[in-house]
């Protein structure tokens, strides 16, 4: 039987299943594993992804030294394919890693340059962690691309064995990663799935995090977003087509408790734009890579969430050196009432608070 939704009722099953109610969750790693996969893009206009990401769902009590903590010394979470995930999600990743690289190319260099492979090998076991810069290129054929990976041999090689799951990133510091072999970042006892096992599971957890999904959506790369046949076929209402909905959150409807929030414009809320104007009515384009004079919103904009809606959009940067948080703008999508500018004001003043500076400029009060 086919669910029918509300738009109401849609928003409000994604917004549980992404941690953004007041029931706000309890700790970093049953954050990241409820989510399934937290963005560590780095770029700190504001503060890096990953933590906006987190503090977010966690508030005050988040610490970007306590997720340092959790990945350098815990091994309660580790980095793979530009995520944060839960380590114990590893399981479920390690069939992926073992057919990679999955292009020809990939696959044809790495065979060229098996004596590399194992020189470097041979080097982390000995020396690691290392950087990439760390380790001399001897690579026996030269990496060719169109892009910045052009000859970086060591980096490229690198990366490749993190996603095979040969090498592992260790740590990063404001220099970058370092790798390390994987046996010295991973445990040894890590249950062996097949293919298909880990692939269900992942789609389960995938729909679990996004509470409503289309059977097939916008890729993310390295990280599957489609969930099949999983669920529950729903339509919702002013929308084309059917979603599959998480039986958990449709038993949860009830039970939504609504609160302000900023997001990273790397959210995995906000990142399928399709997505987020079927659902939400809602439109946002993150600017950072369009000229200055083009952009309407701000470098770094974030999404402001008010409820169960998005209603506009916090142009800020961080400016550490003066000890301010610089509010450009606050974009208004519809006119903000009394008790929704002092709600967004209340949470810019929060997100200062956290960052150890103070609010300089326009708020929304």
């Amino acid at each position: 039987m086919t669910v029918r939704l509300t738009r109401d009722e849609a928003r409000r099953i994604a917004l549980r299943g992404q941690l953004l109610t007041a029931e706000r969750p309890g700790g970093i790693v049953e954050t990241i594993d409820a989510l399934t996969i937290v963005n560590i893009e780095p770029t700190a206009a504001v503060a890096p992804s990953a933590d906006l990401i987190l503090w977010s769902r966690l508030g005050w009590p988040y610490e970007p030294a306590d997720l340092v903590r959790l990945v350098e010394e815990d091994r309660a979470v580790f980095e793979w394919g530009g995520f944060y995930r839960a380590m114990t999600d590893l399981p479920l990743l390690l069939p992926e890693m073992r057919r990679r690289p999955e292009s020809a190319q990939a696959r044809d260099w790495l065979a060229a340059n098996d004596v590399f492979r194992r020189e470097v090998m041979a080097r982390l076991r000995a020396e690691g962690p290392l950087r990439a810069s760390d380790i001399p290129d001897a690579a026996q054929v030269s990496w060719r691309s169109s892009g910045w990976t052009n000859n970086r041999n060591s980096l490229q090689l690198l990366e490749m064995l993190v996603l095979c799951g040969d090498v592992a990133i260790s740590s990063r510091d404001s220099a970058g990663r370092l790798f390390d072999v994987a046996d010295r970042v991973y445990p040894a006892d890590v249950p062996i799935l097949g293919d298909e096992e880990a692939a269900r599971e992942r789609a389960e957890r995938r729909l679990a995090s996004l509470g409503i999904a289309r059977a097939k959506g916008v890729a993310q790369s390295l990280e599957p977003i489609d969930v099949g046949v999983l669920g529950e076929e729903a339509v919702v209402d002013g929308t084309e087509g059917t979603w599959r909905v998480d039986a958990d959150a449709l038993s949860a409807l009830d039970g939504f408790t609504p609160r302000t929030a900023l997001l990273s414009p790397f959210d995995r809320l906000v990142f399928d734009r399709r997505r987020l104007e079927d659902i939400f009515g809602y439109e946002y384009l993150l600017e950072m890579y369009k000229p200055a004079a083009k952009r309407r919103w701000g470098y770094f904009a974030l999404p402001i969430l008010h409820g169960d809606r998005f209603i506009g959009k916090l142009d800020a940067k961080s400016d550490r050196k003066a000890g301010v948080l610089r509010v450009h703008a606050v974009h208004e999508d519809e006119p903000f009432t009394d008790e929704i500018r002092r709600a967004v004001d209340a949470e810019i003043q929060d997100l200062a608070r956290w960052l150890g500076l103070d609010v300089v400029g326009s708020p929304a009060a």
